[in-house]
């Protein structure tokens, strides 16, 4: 626990010791605003249902970005091999990278806070559907930042990294979607219905806190840990 404590104190304050996450924060919260903002009011309702579900979109293409350097730069500059010399166990090297990218992404989350603070303002929104809007959000979130993160061992190219980060989540998002269980074979539907990233965090959305959505996000993140700390041993036998 140690060394995982040292991983993450130290991808975490290379963070913002960076432009990343203040680039990475001002913009999502740029942006998240913006679309939220320009149909809030058209639609009279106090509620922010609007904001949640651009999350995942929003997500696909915010969270590849923070995770393609976390090993893809280690192994461009050579820091890779370096760290793997170090008593450290490979797993504690890839749990520790997560956790520092989860933390930024909670603290963008506590920034975002703004905007139910405006809405409870402006009306009267369901606290509830807030707080399991949020739980979804950083559920969803870890979900893909263990995607991206994956990606990130596979390549020491940042760009490739990102690309495949988004292509990964893109697949996992859309599966479970309508436009492809229409098409899909009746013994591939309740699999692929299953697997969608989307159906899970929209069910949370609903406000009921189901424990299957909680342990299918905590399965799939453990999973693509898993494959990274797998990628890590790879380069270790070659």
């Amino acid at each position: 626990m140690q060394n995982i404590n040292a991983i993450f104190k130290k991808e975490f304050r290379s963070y913002f010791n960076s432009p990343i996450a203040y680039i990475f924060i001002t913009f999502f919260l740029a942006i998240s605003s913006w679309l939220f903002f320009r149909t809030f009011f058209i639609s009279g309702q106090a509620e922010m249902r609007g904001f949640f579900g651009l999350m995942p979109w929003i997500f696909l293409f915010f969270i590849p970005s923070v995770t393609m350097k976390l090993w893809a730069e280690e192994k461009k500059i050579g820091t890779a091999e370096i760290l793997m010399t170090l008593p450290l166990r490979d797993y504690e090297v890839v749990v520790g990278k997560f956790l520092a990218s989860f933390g930024l992404l909670a603290v963008t989350a506590l920034f975002s806070l703004a905007l139910p603070i405006s809405v409870m303002i402006l009306g009267d929104p369901d606290g509830g559907t807030i707080v399991c809007g949020y739980l979804g959000l950083l559920l969803m979130g870890g979900a893909y930042l263990a995607i991206g993160l994956f990606a990130s061992t596979i390549t020491e190219n940042q760009i490739i990294a990102f690309i495949l980060g988004i292509s990964a989540c893109f697949v996992l998002l859309i599966i479970g979607e309508d436009i492809v269980l229409f098409s899909t074979p009746n013994w591939l539907f309740p699999i692929f219905s299953y697997l969608g990233l989307g159906v899970h965090y929209s069910s949370i959305l609903r406000g009921v806190i189901d424990s299957r959505d909680i342990i299918y996000y905590l399965a799939i993140t453990g999973f693509f840990l898993y494959l990274s700390t797998l990628m890590i041993e790879s380069r270790k036998w070659r």
